[in-house]
């Protein structure tokens, strides 16, 4: 005979509530991806959205790096739990920059460009402004100790690095995406146009 060693308990528990979490990562983007076609009538837009996603992880994962500068943090379920929340989150900015572009090409006439410099200029002052109050509202729960604060530490230190690196580079990469996106389309409708 010989002897065998099988993970049981919580550590078993545990590892079939990684499988979980990484199969609710996917369907929250998909779900996302899904409602913002549907919303926004295009298939196109929302991947320009969806972009902003990746951004969010990045700031999540810096969050934490700077975290364990401080204090250890492990990456738990709960913590994991954050990259799901930074999902719903970080499209916020997007989705108000592209919404705002789309109603200045339709509803004034202007260009890609113009419309998006507009909705910037419009937009950016609210973007900061719920940044900042979110940012300000998730700083006790990373900062300060308190009963059970070990516990959520990590998630808000994910939440709050997803949103501000999300929120600065969002600024940069959805108009510039936005634009080459409207350049595809005009390409592939011309094509379509051409083709009858």
């Amino acid at each position: 005979g010989g002897y065998r060693i099988t993970l049981g308990g919580t550590a078993d528990k545990l590892r079939t509530t990684w499988v979980a979490l990484r199969f609710n990562i996917f369907l929250a983007l998909v779900i996302t991806y899904l409602l913002m076609a549907a919303l926004f009538e295009s298939w196109l837009y929302p991947l320009v959205i969806i972009l902003s996603v990746p951004l969010g992880a990045v700031g999540g994962i810096l969050g934490l790096v700077v975290l364990n500068l401080f204090v250890p943090q492990s990456l738990d379920v709960l913590t994991m739990l954050g990259f799901v929340i930074l999902i719903g989150t970080v499209v916020n900015n997007p989705i108000l920059i592209v919404h705002q572009s789309l109603n200045h090409m339709h509803e004034e006439g202007l260009s890609a460009t113009e419309a998006i410099l507009a909705s910037i200029r419009t937009r950016v002052r609210p973007i900061f402004m719920t940044t900042i109050t979110t940012v300000l509202g998730l700083l006790p729960l990373v900062l300060f100790p308190g009963a059970g604060s070990e516990l959520y530490r990590g998630l808000g230190s994910v939440v709050l690095g997803g949103l501000v690196v999300s929120t600065i580079f969002t600024l940069i990469l959805v108009p510039t995406m936005f634009s080459l996106a409207i350049e595809v389309r005009a390409v592939l409708w011309g094509r379509v146009a051409g083709g009858r």
